[in-house]
C-alpha cells in the first residue's frame, strides 16, 4: 500500500521537481529553496501534477473485466510448461 502512495506522490511532484531543477540550472546562483517555492507558480504546478498523476493511474489501470464471482488463478508450472494466470468461476 505504501508503494502505491509513494508512486502517486512521485508523479504528482514531478512538475515541481522539474521546475526547481530548471530554476537551479538557469540561474547563476541558487536563491534558496524557500525563495524558489515562494515565487513558483504553485497552482499551475499543482494542476499539472494532478493531471500527470491521473493520466498515469488511467494508463496503468487494470483493464481486466472479471466479474465478482470469478477467482484469479496465478501462473503455475504444469508438466514443465508455464500456464498463464487466468480467472475462473469460484468454487463455492
Amino acid at each position: 500500500m505504501i508503494r502505491i502512495v509513494i508512486e502517486n506522490a512521485f508523479f504528482f511532484l514531478i512538475p515541481t521537481l522539474i521546475y526547481m531543477a530548471w530554476v537551479a540550472f538557469s540561474r547563476k546562483s541558487w536563491p534558496g529553496l524557500s525563495t524558489v517555492l515562494n515565487t513558483a507558480p504553485l497552482l499551475d504546478l499543482f494542476v499539472l501534477g494532478a493531471a500527470l498523476m491521473l493520466t498515469v493511474l488511467v494508463a496503468f489501470s487494470s483493464r481486466a473485466h472479471n466479474t465478482p464471482d470469478e477467482a484469479y488463478v496465478p501462473p503455475v508450472f504444469l508438466d514443465g510448461k508455464l500456464q498463464p494466470g487466468h480467472a475462473q468461476p469460484a468454487s463455492k
